[in-house]
């Protein structure tokens, strides 16, 4: 006698709730793969990027109750430059790692370059002061995806759940599918913040430099030195200020200028 496998469907029958649960999963990280598609068209601003990526992260895997995301520093993975939570508690947990022990799932993922998850914090001996403290606020479950460009991690999506063992091995699998985009969607936001604020900086540059050669001219014109003399001049006593250079050099242009109204009105 031929035995029947329980989990087998037939046409018009109901599908078993594990594979109703998959297909809600899947379906979920299919429309936070097609947000972030999206994300990354729009070109927002690299704060919007950050908050909107954790947004996804807690629709796309199973458990989440919030999460992180965090961006290091292209030089120093040590060094947070960017952080967006989805709740508040996630800000919390967040500032506790970074800010206050330097310890937590977020920086061995990033620094080990692998997925990490835990699902008793309070007892984790991973992190033996952010495990037990985060513990404390009721937040017992944690996993942590690096995200990776070319094998090199530009930072990490930390997600967490009250309940203890909230993440399993399908939620991991599922949050490194979508880690996987998400690294690319930060890292771009990243490299045109980067962009923006250089070209800034250029610009900046280019409106200052006439205010400073004018100021050079007319130390030149006062003292007889050089046009390095003059510039050193006013490096000096940017420093001795503390006070930009091009605002030193626009306070000598418009006194100077004041002076000669000065005269004329005199005259």
């Amino acid at each position: 006698m031929t035995g029947t496998d329980p989990s087998a469907t037939v046409p018009g029958a109901r599908l078993p709730l594990s594979q109703v649960q998959a297909d809600a999963d899947e379906s979920d990280l299919q429309v936070s793969l097609r947000e972030l598609a999206a994300l990354v068209s729009d070109s927002q601003g690299l704060p919007d990027v950050l908050s909107h990526v954790a947004m996804f992260a807690v629709r796309a895997i199973p458990g989440a109750e919030g999460a992180g995301v965090t961006l290091l520093s292209t030089d120093q993975l040590t060094r947070v430059e960017g952080l967006a939570a989805s709740h508040p508690f996630v800000a919390e947990i967040d500032e506790i790692q970074y800010m206050v022990l330097n310890e937590g799932p977020c920086i061995t993922a990033a620094l080990e370059r692998r997925t990490v998850r835990s699902g008793s914090l309070g007892g984790e001996k991973m992190w033996p002061r952010f495990g037990p403290r985060v513990g404390r606020l009721g937040v017992h479950s944690a996993l942590s995806l690096p995200l990776l460009v070319s094998d090199r991690a530009v930072g990490a999506i930390n997600v967490y759940a009250r309940s203890k063992d909230a993440f399993d091995d399908h939620a991991a699998e599922l949050g490194e599918l979508f880690a996987t985009p998400a690294a690319v969607a930060v890292h771009n936001a990243q490299i045109l913040a980067q962009a923006q604020a250089l070209a800034a900086q250029l610009q900046s540059a280019l409106s200052s430099r006439p205010i400073i050669d004018q100021a050079i001219g007319i130390l030149r014109g006062r003292t007889g030195g050089s046009a390095e003399e003059a510039l050193s001049k006013l490096r000096a006593m940017s420093q001795a200020d503390h006070v930009k250079l091009v605002e030193v050099a626009q306070h000598i242009v418009d006194e100077a200028v004041r002076r000669a109204r000065a005269r004329h009105s005199q005259a």
